[in-house]
């Protein structure tokens, strides 16, 4: 445990060193929750049917209210994701045009690979590409993720690199690698100039090959975590936990994760998960920036950027997604601030 406790240690100073004592929530921003290959064994979307058109996507107004929602309780997107194949790219393109225009910023996309000339349309609305790494013992891999080699995601960081767009990756822990394997990680993020990692821990999926199967220890994240961190000091590392693993953040935090993810937090709002996250920021010594529990009313939201029928959509969707929150709050008892 000493070592343990001294890795630890180690990684804090080193973040410290390099980023303010801060963190803050990243918001996946999910267009879909079907995919054409579907045989990933840990993903959800493998128990469902593959997609053989273009209808299994939420609508833009809907993407577009979350992202709303997001600057209003200051959540950052991790990336705007959705699985292979699911919407057509003049569609995709148009997506993302809308989000950074609602969202002011760019962002990430993790839509599996993509060629060049996709890169070079979208360059304008994105900060970088999100490969789907998933795992770095290559045999484990073969298996896990049979549809998705690794090949093509390196070919796509290098035409990135190329156009000098970021590069990030995926990395779901529990899958069947060792500590062993982190060479192999730390060389495929030198060799590709790797800037942001999601560093999530296995969540078993109900119907698929790992349902049975045991997340990894919160420790066993932690350490994947504080190697990332020394050895890479200004990479942002987004830790994903799920609402049983509230308690987990501190010390994933304290590895030297710059963020947390996954978090349900449209179902979990204001709810006894969502004030865990935030105590175990504070525990490891973080402030939270933005809020997973303090809910104050929307109002006067500027969408002027959109066509007017969009705007109708938006805002009707907005509601849908405001009265939800205050329902889950009002049935807690929670206040709602005017």
């Amino acid at each position: 445990m000493e070592d343990f406790d001294e890795l630890i240690n180690t990684a804090n100073k080193v973040y410290l060193e390099n980023f303010p004592p801060t963190t803050y929530f990243e918001r996946a921003l999910f267009y879909s929750w079907s995919c054409q290959i579907n045989d990933c064994k840990f993903c959800y979307m493998s128990t469902k049917p593959p997609v053989k058109d273009f209808n299994s996507v939420r609508t833009v107004a809907s993407i577009l209210a979350e992202v709303i929602l997001c600057k209003h309780f200051g959540w950052k997107l991790g990336f705007v994701s959705g699985g292979v194949g699911a919407i057509p790219l003049p569609k995709l393109e148009e997506l993302l045009k809308y989000i950074t225009l609602v969202y002011g910023d760019k962002v990430w996309i993790n839509i599996g690979t993509v060629g060049k000339s996709f890169m070079e349309r979208v360059k304008p609305y994105i900060h970088g590409v999100v490969g789907t790494v998933e795992c770095v013992n290559e045999k484990v891999h073969e298996f896990v993720c049979p549809s998705k080699p690794l090949l093509p995601v390196k070919r796509m960081f290098e035409q990135a690199k190329e156009l000098g767009i970021r590069r990030a990756m995926t990395l779901i822990l529990g899958l069947g690698e060792t500590k062993e394997d982190f060479s192999n990680l730390k060389n495929l993020m030198e060799e590709y100039g790797i800037e942001k990692i999601h560093l999530y821990g296995l969540n078993p999926v109900k119907g698929t090959f790992f349902e049975e199967k045991s997340p990894p220890p919160k420790e066993y994240h932690a350490w994947w975590i504080a190697q990332t961190r020394i050895n890479f000091p200004t990479c942002q590392i987004e830790c994903g936990i799920w609402s049983t693993k509230a308690d987990h953040v501190s010390i994933l935090l304290k590895a030297g994760a710059n963020s947390v993810s996954k978090f349900p937090v449209l179902k979990r709002f204001g709810l006894k998960e969502a004030f865990e996250v935030e105590k175990q920021a504070e525990e490891a010594g973080r402030t939270f920036e933005g809020t997973l529990t303090k809910y104050t009313p929307l109002t006067n939201v500027d969408l002027s950027c959109l066509p007017e029928q969009l705007q109708v959509q938006v805002r009707e969707k907005l509601r849908i997604y405001l009265n939800s929150i205050e329902r889950n709050l009002n049935k807690q008892k929670i206040s709602i601030s005017a």
